[in-house]
């Protein structure tokens, strides 16, 4: 005697036998909705880490520096992130990265590395990009939209400002490299330099010269950077022989400051492989993009400097 088909566990008893029923039910798996994530998953980790992250900020420079870096940090993930719903890529909110803080100066002297209280923030790209031109407006959006906040930190940071002398020669961990825009800005704001003087940054000062270093970074065109995205978005054939030339750059700075080694060795892990092609590779990319994607670079040119903390390998090693 043959025994009964029962249903599956927590299925309503139907003719499980019939063909036509198992095939509807195949149907209804196949296309249901995925289950939605849950409140951890979709924003309370991101909660948790910019909360994490404002307060290793804060602990750094106190809340100014907190308003201003974390500020220019959510309008550059928010440019990508906007961008990517834009276009219907799935993509996370922004993941913000507090800094590590170690007992480097004795049992009660936690510093933390970086200096500023965080390494950035980042998103999570989690479908394939439509085409070059979605890929474009996704790379360039984050260091455009980070620059633009970034201009009225630093025009705070400049007027907050003050003239100090120029101790040790001008180098150490105290002193930092001037990017072109900051240069511009104090000749602009406060005039030509006393001789013999620096302008000793505050908190506001230090998040604009930060966002401005961040920004460079991000546009620089290696690997999967936003620089990366945007050169193989308007020259596809070209863009790994670009980020090769890159990674040449950066052995160079590393051979004169040793502030080079950590982003030298990612840009390796980022660099080493070929850019993925989007989805539908052969669309091409529009001349208005192409001067977007030229404006991007001449932004990495006034935001970037060679000697971002003025310390050489003599003082690394503690000559």
């Amino acid at each position: 005697m043959d025994s009964p088909q029962l249903p599956p566990f927590g299925v309503p008893d139907r003719d499980w036998s019939d063909p036509l029923t198992r095939g509807d039910e195949l149907l209804r798996a196949l296309w249901a909705p995925e289950p939605r994530p849950s409140a951890w998953r979709a924003w309370g980790r991101h909660a948790a880490l910019f909360l994490l992250t404002a307060v290793s900020i804060y602990l750094t420079g106190g809340p100014l520096l907190v308003v201003g870096l974390m500020s220019i940090l959510f309008a550059h993930e928010m440019g990508h992130y906007l961008a990517c719903r834009y276009y219907g890529v799935d993509a996370t909110l922004p993941f913000f990265i507090p800094g590590l803080w170690l007992p480097l100066a004795g049992w009660f002297g936690w510093v933390p590395i970086p200096f500023v209280g965080t390494f950035g923030a980042v998103i999570r790209i989690k479908s394939p990009i439509p085409h070059r031109k979605a890929l474009f407006d996704i790379g360039i959006a984050g260091p455009l939209a980070g620059f633009v906040v970034c201009v009225p930190v630093l025009v705070l940071g400049v007027l907050e400002g003050q003239w100090a002398p120029i101790t040790n020669g001008g180098e150490g961990p105290g002193y930092f490299g001037e990017p072109l825009l900051f240069q511009w800005a104090v000749r602009l704001i406060l005039g030509p330099t006393p001789t013999g003087m620096t302008l000793s940054i505050g908190p506001l000062g230090l998040a604009a010269w930060f966002g401005l270093f961040v920004t460079a970074l991000n546009m620089m065109p290696v690997g999967q950077l936003d620089g990366g995205h945007v050169t193989f978005a308007l020259w596809p054939r070209y863009a790994s022989y670009v980020s090769r030339v890159g990674l040449g750059v950066c052995l160079v700075l590393l051979y004169f400051r040793p502030v080079w080694l950590l982003w030298t060795l990612l840009l390796w892990l980022l660099g080493r492989r070929p850019h993925p092609p989007t989805t539908y590779n052969s669309l091409p990319v529009d001349r208005g993009r192409l001067i977007v994607g030229l404006l991007g670079f001449v932004i990495l040119a006034v935001c970037f400097t060679p000697d971002p903390i003025l310390l050489s390998w003599r003082d690394f090693f503690g000559g």
